[in-house]
């Protein structure tokens, strides 16, 4: 019997940090939640981070996740901007690491790949793979979708990030 895992995906942001719920038997996924974080812009940077973490926290108490999975962002132009993305970052990281949760990081080309196909892929081409791939998602931002298809991306190499972790070395 194959085992089931409860996986939650996350795409980091200040204004809008998506997330995902998938479970994953094997190679099949069923979708169970995903939605967006949104912080208040009229807050300070320190309370907008509040915002996400405590928000996190709630997520992982009903969805009790077993394991998180992050994307990597881009780096911004506007350098205050990227540090601003950079801390919140750093909350979406440190929620389920501190709840516990191992965490996985993937860069954005790796989950297109996982998800359609090709590291080039836009961002409808993602949300229309998610969508095919998870039957009921509601993906009412594409930080949500964006979270899906972390989560996915994760289903798919976690058994080999395992193998690594256990000292299994491909010959």
């Amino acid at each position: 019997m194959m085992q089931t895992v409860r996986l939650l995906g996350l795409d980091p942001g200040l204004q809008h940090t998506g997330w995902g719920v998938v479970e994953s038997s094997g190679n099949r996924l069923r979708h169970i939640a995903d939605g967006v974080i949104s912080t208040t812009t009229e807050l300070s940077l320190a309370e907008r981070l509040c915002q996400i973490h405590r928000a996190l926290n709630a997520l992982m108490d009903i969805w009790k996740p077993e394991e998180a999975a992050v994307e990597h962002t881009y780096v911004n132009k506007n350098p205050g901007a990227a540090l601003k993305l950079g801390q919140a970052r750093g909350v979406v990281l440190l929620a389920p690491a501190l709840a516990g949760l191992a965490v996985a990081e993937y860069q954005a080309m790796e989950v297109k790949r996982a998800v359609v196909g090709t590291g080039h892929a836009d961002k409808v081409q993602v949300a229309d793979m998610v969508r095919r791939l998870l039957p009921g998602a509601t993906l009412k931002r594409a930080d949500a979708s964006d979270a899906l298809a972390v989560a996915i991306c994760h289903a798919h190499h976690r058994g080999s990030r395992l193998a690594l972790a256990r000292g299994y070395v491909p010959a």
